[in-house]
């Protein structure tokens, strides 16, 4: 589809009006500060039920700003192999089923000791288990409920499944992206740029919800897709006459960690620079199911 197809397309009508991340109040609920701590988000409780690539960028994100992050992932779900490795950084790892009662009373527990609950399933499929963002605002009153999805949330297509290829292709950059290529054939960004820049976008909005929470009150859902971010992107323009780029030594902008599971990894460090809290992450990645399914006590301890 090109640019101009998408822009006449009923979806896209249905984003036009729609802010690139959209956070509005969704409960009621008595200000509540940020814990205590020497970083920005120091004590602060995320639960991450995400997979490839944006919504684990989100949590990710917080957690180089000292979150505790707990990713939570099914039993029957497999591993996403070197992504798991790459956004699982700075992550707990632990298995709940929610196809189960115990496991649905599980999270419901964890969501009442929650800050931020990060998701990117399919518009439904977690209502359908009792995890809707009006659900966990009662359940948890002052939670900034965050939801990351292709297509976007209103539209015909909100429901429907997608990741970063598909939101290229429907939107016009594989288009766009093909028009200097040798056969002139639609191809892909040579990143997931709106995988991770989506991620970040999410990260960026639970951190104002968190603000308002703070000074206002109330609970507060953050709404950020692929396709929005896309169209984002194309609206800043184009460069008619691609150039070559050398990145030259990247050193600098890597750094080393000792994992258990996979030996010694070099990684891309944090891009932002901040002086008095220097972004990090200080745990390794682990395995899906590697942790308890509970939080670790306010101040870095952890449960006996």
């Amino acid at each position: 589809m090109s640019p101009e197809e998408w822009a006449d397309h009923p979806q896209a009508t249905a984003l036009r009006g729609w802010p690139l991340v959209r956070i509005t109040r969704i409960g009621a609920a008595d200000p509540e500060p940020l814990p205590d701590g020497d970083r920005p988000a120091s004590g602060v409780r995320v639960l991450d039920l995400t997979r490839v690539l944006a919504g684990p960028t989100c949590a990710k994100t917080l957690a180089e700003h000292g979150a505790d992050i707990l990713h939570i992932t099914a039993p029957h779900l497999g591993s996403t192999g070197p992504f798991d490795v790459e956004t699982g950084i700075g992550k707990r790892q632990a298995e709940v089923d929610l196809d189960q009662p115990e496991g649905r009373e599980a999270m419901f527990d964890l969501v009442r000791g929650a800050d931020v609950f990060s998701q990117g399933f399919r518009l439904g499929t977690l209502a359908r288990r009792g995890l809707s963002p009006e659900r966990l605002a009662e359940l948890r009153p002052g939670i900034v409920y965050v939801s990351e999805n292709c297509y976007g949330h209103a539209g015909a297509w909100s429901g429907r499944p997608g990741w970063e290829q598909l939101a290229q292709a429907a939107t016009g950059m594989s288009w766009t992206e093909g028009v200097d290529s040798p056969s002139g054939a639609p191809r892909l960004a040579p990143a997931a740029v709106n995988d991770y820049s989506t991620g970040f976008l999410a990260a960026y909005g639970a951190m104002v919800a968190l603000a308002r929470r703070a000074v206002e009150g109330g609970s507060w859902h953050v709404q950020t897709s692929l396709a929005q971010t896309a169209m984002w992107y194309q609206s800043l323009g184009r460069i008619e006459r691609p150039v070559e780029s050398n990145m030259g030594d990247l050193s600098a902008f890597k750094a080393e960690m000792d994992t258990p599971h996979y030996g010694r990894i070099r990684y891309l460090a944090p891009a932002l620079s901040m002086s008095e809290t220097p972004p990090r992450w200080d745990l390794p990645p682990a395995p899906n199911g590697s942790h308890r399914p509970e939080w670790a006590l306010r101040g870095g301890g952890r449960p006996g």
